[in-house]
């Protein structure tokens, strides 16, 4: 990884500036995003440039007011388009699914569909909608796996061939910034899933992420500035800050899943329900003919911070879809202690020991998933979690250092 950008970086890197309001906001402890900043400021940073904006459902105010309909009623803001990822800009699009090229009926502006584009036929999407600034504010849950980091790092890419600015809007990582856990990914395995070699958990903001990619892998470094939040601290999770929770995809109805989805998304990549069409996805795991023997052999793990409960469930679309099915509901009574992706590694060890036709996907999606093919490989072979969390220790530690230059907040 390069390190040489870093003067470079805090030179193009910048929060915009704090107003008198924020500044008191601040030392009374109350969490700021950075919209709120930003549009605090008078969109300061915009100022006298044609706004193009990357969001979601996500991009919502403290009263869930959305930012693009706020910014559109602003005449201080001069917004032009609207970019919108997986799930789409309004939300319509289930997993894999986007809303396409159409015109936003509340607002008139037109909306422009990013997934799965990136490098020049995204820069020629930025082109073609005239603007001059690219601004990004999606709401993360702190897995590699999960796609809008690399809309993120993908449109960061592009507005640089296009020749645009380009602002992060920043906001808190639910299951706190403590640390980096799991796996790194190797380029070999390089895919929406994982673009380039971070942690399985992360533990950065988006606004952090995107200093990191401007600094380590893009081929040249795109004008970024970032719009810091104030108040956020790294050991609190989302419920401690007062902010709404809106789904940022389908299957992310609370912040619960997503405290577990960075290591229970590892059943994506097996014959196993990860709990997609359930009340609780990624909480909920099994499959046909799976009994209460998985539920035993995960407690008697003792692992830190969780419970598994044998649970019986019928999902009403994905795997198993109408079939009422055995396995496991994760109960998390300890956030602090609990390791997600040590977690999701157990869960796995112990399925295949309990259940005799558990199976990986037969186009290996779990090597997407975790970056390499160690975590199959080390299970297949009869590794204990224990084996398999030590096989990626020295790339965790070489990242976690990487990780601390970029980081906004302490």
């Amino acid at each position: 990884m390069r390190l040489s950008r870093r003067a470079l970086l805090a030179a193009t890197t910048a929060a915009a500036s704090l107003p008198s309001a924020a500044a008191a906001s601040e030392r009374h402890g109350r969490l700021r995003t950075g919209f709120e900043r930003l549009a605090a400021d008078g969109y300061a940073v915009l100022d006298g440039q044609k706004v193009g904006i990357v969001t979601n459902p996500t991009g919502v105010t403290r009263d869930v007011r959305h930012i693009v309909d706020v910014m559109h009623a602003d005449e201080k803001v001069d917004l032009r388009a609207v970019f919108g990822p997986e799930h789409g800009f309004r939300g319509t699009a289930q997993a894999g699914g986007s809303e396409g090229r159409y015109d936003d009926p509340a607002t008139g502006l037109p909306v422009y569909d990013t997934y799965l584009k990136s490098g020049r036929p995204l820069a020629d999407i930025f082109t073609a909608s005239g603007v001059d600034t690219v601004v990004f504010d999606i709401q993360d849950v702190g897995a590699r796996f999960y796609t809008y980091i690399w809309t993120l790092y993908d449109c960061m890419e592009a507005a640089q061939l296009a020749g645009k600015r380009f602002v992060v809007l920043d906001r808190p990582n639910p299951v706190t910034g403590r640390a980096a856990q799991g796996p790194v990914l190797h380029r070999e395995f390089a895919t929406f899933v994982g673009r380039q070699p971070i942690s399985q958990a992360h533990g950065m903001t988006v606004a952090e992420l995107a200093r990191l990619f401007n600094g380590e892998f893009l081929t040249a470094p795109v004008p970024l500035e970032t719009v810091r939040m104030t108040g956020w601290r790294r050991s609190e999770f989302y419920d401690a800050w007062g902010l709404p929770w809106v789904p940022p995809s389908p299957n992310m109805p609370t912040p619960d899943t997503a405290l577990v989805y960075s290591g229970t998304c590892l059943f994506e990549g097996t014959n196993l329900s990860e709990g997609r069409g359930t009340t609780r996805p990624f909480e909920l795991l099994g499959a046909e003919g799976i009994d209460g023997r998985w539920a035993v052999a995960a407690n008697e793990l003792g692992l830190p911070g969780v419970h598994f409960r044998e649970a019986y469930f019928a999902p009403t679309f994905s795997k198993f879809q109408g079939k009422t099915i055995g396995g496991v509901q994760v109960h998390v009574h300890d956030r602090a202690a609990y390791d997600p992706v040590r977690t999701g590694v157990a869960l796995l060890v112990t399925a295949k020991k309990a259940w005799s036709g558990f199976t990986w996907r037969s186009d290996n999606w779990i090597d997407k998933l975790t970056g390499s093919t160690q975590v199959r490989t080390m299970i297949d072979a009869g590794a204990s979690t224990d084996e398999v969390v030590a096989g990626w220790r020295r790339e965790l530690a070489a990242f976690r250092r990487v990780r601390e230059e970029y980081l906004l907040y302490r």
